[in-house]
């Protein structure tokens, strides 16, 4: 009995772990298959705004920007104001010592002076004194000439009557032509008295002289620095009675009510700006706040900005409560393009193959695969043209990235 008992249960026990092994088979044939039922999320096509745009830094610039340097090396007599004061149109702000400016002012003029007396002399034939001189000189040489003239008339006819010499008529011949030449001599330096290079140094040394004088008389102006309209002192780089070299930078004011952003684009952006586009300008010193603009110019060239081949894209910003500063960065985003209630879908759900976009939607719990035209896109969203339907829904990734194809079982999970 035990012997028919111990023979019987050895099929069933060989029946049991057949059976168990089909069932473990069967579980575990979909995961080293990967045909099984794929675990995705989804997102869902839907009917909203879209915006293409360029997201860049920028910084800020005065449009109306005064700055004054000075003229020459000198001290900081007075400073009136100090950064970040307002100023008003004609309010002094800033006075250099400008003794030595008025002392070069005077030699100036000065010399302006010798030199109207030189061109006068130049056009005269020589001063008062001198021309008097030369006058009294040439009446005195045509005396002579005429006394020397009858001499010779004289000894000529006596030559004649026997009672004067050959040698004697020579003399007076010789007298004659000394006498003439002295009359010569002195009409001709009457008449041009200066040669042309002494004409054009005369004329060189007024014009210099004026010169001088100019710039002195431009260098005192600029002496007593005066706010050239109404605005903010946003830069005073020097203190009261400090030494400055020419061209020193004494201070600078800006109409800061408004105030340019001078934005640097990368080059594959380039092409997508135009004039009038709608711009949004943040600062990190003020969070949540934005500001608004639009594009006012479009780059004309590239340049080398560390890295990054640029543009520079240049738009104006209202400023009335002065809170943009001169000088700072900030981040740019440029609207390039916008469609109000159009079929869009998050990014990740857009695949390409053979530069065809498709997507995969879910019908009855199966993926479906399908193509698709896009229009507009950015960083997380994309506009469908064509191919799907307002609410379709859409696979995003599978768990444990399992890859996804098409007419694969699904089921969805957050």
């Amino acid at each position: 009995m035990a012997s028919n008992h111990n023979s019987g249960g050895q099929p069933r026990k060989r029946w049991t772990w057949v059976a168990a092994g089909v069932i473990v088979a069967a579980a575990l044939f979909p995961i080293f298959s990967g045909k099984g039922t794929l675990r995705v999320r989804t997102t869902t096509v839907e009917r909203t705004p879209i915006r293409s745009l360029v997201t860049t830094n920028g910084k800020i610039e005065p449009v109306l920007n005064f700055e004054a340097h000075a003229p020459i090396a000198t001290t900081v007599k007075r400073l009136l104001v100090k950064e970040g004061e307002h100023v008003h149109k004609g309010q002094l702000l800033l006075q250099l010592d400008d003794a030595d400016i008025r002392s070069q002012a005077a030699r100036a003029h000065s010399q302006i002076t010798a030199a109207a007396a030189d061109q006068s002399a130049l056009t005269t034939g020589g001063t008062r004194e001198e021309v008097l001189t030369l006058d009294a000189q040439l009446t005195k040489a045509h005396s002579a000439l005429d006394v020397a003239r009858r001499s010779l008339d004289s000894l000529r006819r006596l030559q004649q009557q026997g009672a004067a010499s050959a040698g004697e008529v020579k003399q007076a011949e010789d007298a004659l032509q000394r006498a003439q030449a002295d009359v010569t001599l002195l009409e001709q330096k009457k008449k041009a008295r200066y040669s042309q290079p002494e004409a054009a140094k005369v004329q060189a040394q007024g014009a210099e002289a004026r010169a001088a004088y100019d710039a002195a008389q431009d260098a005192l102006l600029h002496s007593n620095i005066r706010a050239p309209f109404d605005g903010t002192v946003y830069s005073v780089p020097v203190k009261q009675g400090a030494f400055v070299q020419a061209g020193d930078l004494l201070l600078q004011e800006a109409d800061l009510s408004q105030v340019l952003v001078r934005a640097f684009i990368d080059e594959p952006d380039i092409g997508r700006l135009a004039p009038g586009q709608k711009t949004e300008i943040t600062w990190d010193a003020v969070p949540g706040r934005i500001w608004n603009a639009t594009v006012n110019s479009v780059p004309s060239t590239v340049r080398l900005r560390g890295a990054r081949n640029v543009g520079e894209a240049t738009c104006k910003v209202d400023n009335r409560d002065l809170r943009l500063l001169p000088n700072i960065n900030v981040s740019v985003t440029i609207t390039t393009a916008e469609h109000n209630s159009v079929l869009t879908v998050q990014r990740d759900a857009i695949r390409i193959d053979d530069t065809k976009p498709y997507v995969y939607e879910l019908v009855d719990n199966k993926l479906k695969r399908r193509e698709v035209e896009i229009a507009l896109q950015n960083l997380t969203s994309v506009e469908i043209a064509s191919g799907l339907k307002e609410k379709a829904v859409l696979a995003l990734s599978a768990q444990d990235s399992k890859p996804l194809y098409d007419g694969a079982p699904v089921k969805v999970v957050p």
